[in-house]
């Protein structure tokens, strides 16, 4: 088996078993399982996944790989929870709520994001030609992702200083 048929394997069997046990543990760990066994023996697990496991496991790679490519990247959500929190704003606007960003960049990434409808443009007909960014209703479907990527974010932070400081000390 190859290396990367490998990786595809245990990559199925970890979102498996996230949709099914509720974790994030590849085969051959305990899952806590509400069953009348505390916790399921590697048997018990096998025989819990459903007959349709690797079709499953498809669906959602597909999922998440189309999750990763419409929100991959440094800037995007920087970019969609700057609309969402400051409103419509002009270009130079959003590169200035945006610390960081280049013009080039930030005109790629409107694009897309344009593209996959979180972000609508809207040209004025004045001299000089305005143009302004807001965030669509569709882009708030985000929020729940941001959130937990927040926390997330805040717990991996917390995580690291901790051992940092362990390290140091």
């Amino acid at each position: 088996m190859g290396v990367a048929k490998a990786r595809s394997t245990i990559s199925c069997k970890i979102i498996v078993s996230l949709l099914y046990f509720g974790n994030h543990y590849p085969l051959g760990y305990r899952y806590p399982v509400a069953t009348k066994y505390k916790y399921m023996s590697r048997i018990k697990q096998a025989e819990a996944y459903p007959a349709n496991a690797t079709e499953v496991c498809k669906k959602s790679l597909n999922a998440i790989r189309d999750a990763m490519y419409v929100m991959g990247g440094k800037w995007k959500l920087p970019i969609i929870i700057a609309l969402l929190e400051g409103g419509p704003q002009r270009f130079k606007e959003l590169q200035r709520s945006v610390q960081g960003i280049t013009p080039k960049v930030l005109s790629k990434e409107l694009k897309e994001l344009e593209l996959n409808e979180f972000v609508t443009r809207t040209v004025y007909d004045s001299m000089p030609v305005a143009v302004e960014y807001k965030a669509t209703t569709y882009s708030r479907s985000l929020d729940k992702v941001i959130l937990e990527m927040k926390e997330w974010g805040e717990q991996h932070r917390k995580r690291i200083m901790s051992k940092n400081k362990l390290k140091k000390a």
